[in-house]
């Protein structure tokens, strides 16, 4: 008798379900392309390997037994593991990746990128994904680098010729302060309860500024202030600016409830608009050849776009 652990194999498992399915031998055989009597041979065999009778064969049809009800939930998911295995081994012969890496700016790690994902996953249930949150120019700098895949940031200031993008949808960027801050504060007790602050006055206030590690690369569209706080984390400077250490530019989507709760204030500008809105893209680099699964999931997002999906 061979051990339960090598009796089964990828061929008698599915007759063996084939069997439990279909209700017959002969039904089995029909679904398999087989001839009954190879299907009653590899169950025959099957049972003495494992020294266990699966089928009751003094009726008409053959009935399941105990032992092979007891063992069908963990046959499926074998025969489920090995369907995923051999088409995972064939999507990598088309070019899929072993692991698909999205770079994301922290400050976009709050809108539905992920949706896309759910379909990807029904398609290559077996893809690996890694997430990596890093400020835009690290982002894009991932990408070029090969380490990620796709990158998902705000517009740029330049098209980079290196660069090819997917728009994905909007993001509205606002000015907010604690409400006790103190550059607030004094403005309200100089000017009022209508206060509003100008340009000059935020330059001369503190701002907390979600940058790159790499102080060389800035994006000096949202530097207003002489003094700056920097940090590579959107939460942190969440974090630094609901304490009423500065100022900063963060996400509407991410600040909308601290605003409703009064812990921040949209900051009333005098002279500008408060609330820069900005194209969110998925950008990959046209000097590598992207994998299956990143060619998928742009395809899912530009099919969201076209349905008109919100961002």
């Amino acid at each position: 008798m061979a051990s339960a652990a090598s009796a089964f194999t990828s061929d008698n498992v599915q007759v063996f379900l084939a069997v439990l399915d279909h209700g017959s031998f002969s039904a089995a055989a029909r679904s398999l392309s087989r001839v009954p009597s190879a299907v009653s041979m590899t169950i025959g065999l099957l049972e003495a390997e494992l020294d266990l009778q699966l089928f009751d064969r003094s009726t008409r049809e053959p009935r399941p037994t105990a032992a092979a009800r007891a063992l069908e939930p963990q046959a499926r998911l074998l025969a489920q593991q090995l369907a995923q295995l051999n088409h995972l081994a064939e999507s990598m012969q088309m070019g899929l990746e072993e692991r698909l890496t999205f770079a994301i700016a922290p400050e976009l790690l709050s809108t539905n990128w992920a949706d896309a994902l759910t379909p990807l996953m029904a398609e290559f249930p077996a893809l690996a994904v890694e997430v990596l949150a890093a400020p835009q120019t690290d982002a894009l700098q991932l990408v070029h680098s090969g380490r990620a895949h796709l990158a998902l940031v705000f517009e740029r200031p330049a098209i980079d010729g290196r660069e090819d993008f997917q728009e994905m949808g909007q993001e509205t960027l606002v000015a907010v302060m604690s409400p006790q801050y103190t550059p607030w504060t004094d403005a309200q007790a100089e000017l009022g309860p209508g206060a509003r602050l100008t340009t000059e006055r935020l330059a001369l206030a503190r701002q907390i500024l979600v940058a790159s590690r790499d102080p060389q690369q800035t994006d000096l569209r949202f530097v207003f202030s002489r003094q700056l706080w920097r940090t590579d984390s959107h939460l942190a400077a969440l974090s630094l600016i609901s304490a009423g250490l500065g100022w900063g530019w963060l996400p509407k989507g991410l600040v909308e409830s601290h605003i409703h709760a009064g812990s921040l204030l949209e900051i009333p500008v005098d002279n500008i608009s408060n609330g820069s809105t900005l194209f969110v893209d998925w950008v990959w680099s046209r000097e590598r050849a992207l994998g299956l699964g990143a060619q998928r999931f742009i395809a899912l997002m530009r099919a969201r776009r076209s349905r008109g999906a919100a961002p």
